[in-house]
């Protein structure tokens, strides 16, 4: 199996193509995944592939594996562009979600106050009120939305909550008021005989339609960039991403592409 699991707590910095150099937060467990989602694309693997045993890192650690990090960066002169919540799983399901945010934060304005604090989310814990609140305090919200139909949602990002649904997800989204980032991996194929597709015109057609719902600041559409659990997946040609992206311009929101 090629894909792969982050067994620190904090790891990188590495490029990203979407925010720069990025230092990766990890609040799951370092030996398995912690995710609310099942997402067939995952790069950590699948649920039941990647079972965690140990503990969540504790507030503590999470600060004393930054300060060991910043020591180690500051003697080959690095500076992180962004500290991003990520890792082996959802970050918001850590129960001291909303510490963690104040104590990174407040990382950051000391050691590196030109750098932004961004968060990846798959948007599954919304409903909690002190992790919408701790989200809106950092400064880029990356949220995941990749279909706006139950049917492509379960398919696609196989929620472990049997009552999580594509009206819900939305809902909870526009909580943020425009103050996020949308998220949507593009991709076809197929898995235990479903059809995956969120391409096709009438998928595209729901999605956008739920973006001026949401009013997001700005929309990432991006395809398969790295092996996935699931080897009958198929990359998205950047012509289509692209022809995707000028409908999404058209709606009024402005739009990056990552082939």
């Amino acid at each position: 199996m090629a894909t792969i699991l982050f067994d620190r707590i904090v790891y990188g910095p590495v490029h990203s193509r979407r925010l720069g150099c990025s230092l990766g937060v990890n609040l799951s467990p370092t030996d398995g995944k912690r995710c609310t989602f099942d997402c067939v694309y995952c790069e950590c693997g699948l649920n039941k592939d990647r079972i965690a045993h140990a503990p969540a890192p504790s507030v503590q650690e999470v600060v004393s594996a930054l300060e060991a990090k910043a020591k180690q960066m500051d003697a080959e002169g690095v500076k992180p562009d962004v500290i991003t919540f990520s890792g082996n799983g959802e970050p918001t399901m850590h129960p001291h979600f909303a510490e963690i945010i104040k104590e990174v934060t407040a990382f950051r304005d000391r050691m590196y106050p030109s750098a932004r604090v961004a968060a990846l989310s798959n948007s599954t814990m919304l409903h909690k009120e002190e992790v919408v609140r701790a989200l809106l305090k950092v400064d880029d919200n990356l949220m995941k939305f990749d279909a706006a139909s139950d049917e492509l949602i379960s398919v696609i990002d196989r929620p472990v909550m049997k009552d999580f649904t594509a009206g819900r997800l939305i809902e909870q989204l526009c909580r943020f008021e425009g103050r996020l980032t949308i998220q949507t991996m593009f991709l076809k194929g197929e898995h235990e005989g479903l059809r995956i597709d969120n391409t096709d015109n009438e998928s595209v057609t729901k999605w956008i339609e739920a973006l001026k719902l949401i009013r997001p600041k700005q929309v990432m559409i991006y395809t398969i960039d790295r092996e996935t659990p699931v080897k009958t997946l198929q990359k998205v040609p950047k012509a289509d991403l692209e022809a995707i992206a000028v409908k999404v311009r058209n709606a009024g929101f402005a739009v990056t592409v990552s082939g």
